[in-house]
């Protein structure tokens, strides 16, 4: 026995027409252009700082008037120590973008890069027996 064959249904003049999927609307930072990118990063051609996504950055002083809106609000971000990643997360930037404003920011003397603290893999001898004879005190 063959199973029986699915019919298209067509909108006819008693049936109307599907409506369309609603479409998402497009967020406002939401960058829909690589043009926008290019106009934000600049060329990018000179030597990039060495930072990664999780160097610190810490603004030294505040938006002089002549910085962009990108790095006016990266500045402000900065007030409090953020890594990279956050910083693009918060702007909705790629990080070659950030790496190219933050680089700029840097040769300008706005912003200071730490590199992040990295924990000993193996804890101090002395520590854990001064810990161990305090709670052998309790």
């Amino acid at each position: 026995m063959t199973p029986p064959r699915r019919q298209r249904r067509s909108p006819g003049p008693d049936r109307p027409a599907a409506p369309a999927p609603p479409r998402a609307p497009a967020k406002e930072d939401e960058l829909p252009n690589p043009e926008r990118l290019f106009v934000i990063g600049g060329e990018g051609g000179g030597e990039r700082a060495d930072i990664d996504l999780v160097t610190l950055i810490v603004a030294r002083a505040d938006p002089p008037v002549s910085a962009t809106p990108e790095e006016a609000a990266l500045l402000r971000l900065c007030a409090a120590p953020l890594s990279v990643a956050e910083l693009s997360a918060y702007l909705s930037l790629p990080f070659s973008v950030v790496t190219v404003l933050l680089t700029d920011l840097l040769a300008k003397e706005l912003v200071q890069a730490r590199a992040p603290i990295v924990r000993q893999k193996v804890a101090d001898r002395n520590l854990l027996e001064a810990v161990m004879h305090g709670l052998q005190k309790l």
